[in-house]
């Protein structure tokens, strides 16, 4: 892209930029889609998910709230990053969400979620924390958004 506008948001980017300064939508791209909520997910039916995809010892966050409602994200790597950082594994979009705001690390067949450091928290199921194991069904809420954590089989 040689004009340097953002096709998310509209900025004028300085010529050359890689991520818009105000969205941090990737500039390096001819096209570049937006995305938009295409579906709204009830956390009740999470119960539908096919888990005979997935061994026990796999997890993912299902996004029910938030401008990427319907999205799933697989927690497939020892650390997952979650964040504003565009460079971020989970990229949240959204003022409410720190650059770099919680981490997801899997032990085995446990995952466990911690704040690094952001200014709004990190909450699992309404409450604050610093760290926490998650369990099958645990409500995630960062910033605007709120994902739910799906765990395999659901036997650990």
């Amino acid at each position: 892209m040689t004009t340097g506008d953002c096709p998310a948001c509209g900025l004028s980017n300085a010529a050359g930029a890689n991520f818009c300064s105000s969205c941090g939508s990737d500039l390096r791209h001819e096209e570049v889609t937006t995305e938009t909520p295409a579906v709204v997910v009830d956390p009740a039916d999470l119960g539908g998910i096919d888990r005979s995809a997935f061994g026990p010892h796999e997890g993912l966050f299902v996004v029910v709230q938030g401008s990427k409602s319907g999205a799933r994200y697989a927690l497939d790597q020892d650390v997952t990053t979650v964040g504003r950082h565009p460079k971020s594994d989970i990229f949240l979009d959204d003022i409410t969400v720190s650059r770099r705001h919680a981490e997801v690390r899997r032990d085995g067949a446990r995952y466990w979620v911690s704040d690094v450091g952001s200014l709004n928290g990190t909450y699992v199921n309404r409450d604050r924390t610093e760290r926490v194991e998650l369990v099958d069904g645990d409500e995630m809420r960062i910033g605007k958004f709120k994902l739910v954590f799906v765990h395999g089989t659901g036997e650990v």
